[in-house]
Parts: C-alpha cells; structure tokens; sequence
C-alpha cells in the first residue's frame, strides 16, 4: 500500500515535499520511484532510489528534485525546488518488485499509490 502526500499549488520558483507513506515491507524490499503525469501525455519518471541507495533522475528534474528516504517513518520523500509550470502533473509514488530499479520506466513498476496533484503557475 502507497499513499501520496504533499501536494498543491505553488508559484513559479516555489518548493514542494512530497511523502509516500509505506508499508515497512514494501519500502525496505524493493525499489522505489516517483512518477509525474501531466494531461495528455505519457507517465514519466521523476526519480528512483533502489536498495542500496542508487538513485536515478529523469532529465528533465535533475539539479532540482532530490528523492530520500526517512527510514524510521518508512517514508519515500521527494523534495521539488525551482519548480516550474512544466512541472504540473499528478505525481506518483510506486514500487518496483526486487531490490534494483534499472530503467526509469513505469512499465516496469508494479505497485502504485493513488497520486498527488502539483501545479505549477506562472
């Protein structure tokens, strides 16, 4: 189970954290990720974090977004700075079933939260 929070609607430059509350099982056994869909296009990943700590970043967020975790609350984290209106999507945690994550892609990713919407005003 996945559960999203942190979501709203900020300016242009603004910052938002995003939480993933999970199950203790899921977050210490598995990669995790955070993926963004905007109206009429396709999910893409944001970012993925994998059991050792590799962390992937989708090109389009890198030098701004910062996925962690906070182990005691069993908590994915996604920190969103200098955000912009390309940045408007609902945002999705989800997990990916083993400990690597390899490619930043849905279609490999296995168990989804319900999403948090962001947007983005100029």
């Amino acid at each position: 189970h996945l559960a999203e929070s942190g979501g709203g609607s900020v300016q242009a430059g603004g910052s938002l954290r995003l939480s993933c509350a999970t199950s203790g099982y899921t977050y210490t056994s598995n990669c995790m990720g955070w993926f963004r869909q905007a109206p009429g296009k396709e999910r893409e990943g944001v970012a993925s974090i994998d059991t050792d700590g590799w962390i992937v970043y989708g090109d389009s967020v890198k030098g701004r977004f910062t996925i962690s975790q906070d182990n005691e609350k069993n908590t994915l984290l996604l920190l969103m700075n200098s955000l912009g209106p390309g940045d408007t999507a609902m945002y999705y945690c989800a997990a990916r079933e083993g400990s690597l994550c390899g490619v930043l892609s849905p279609k490999f990713f296995d168990l989804w939260g319900q999403g948090t919407p962001v947007t983005v005003s100029s």
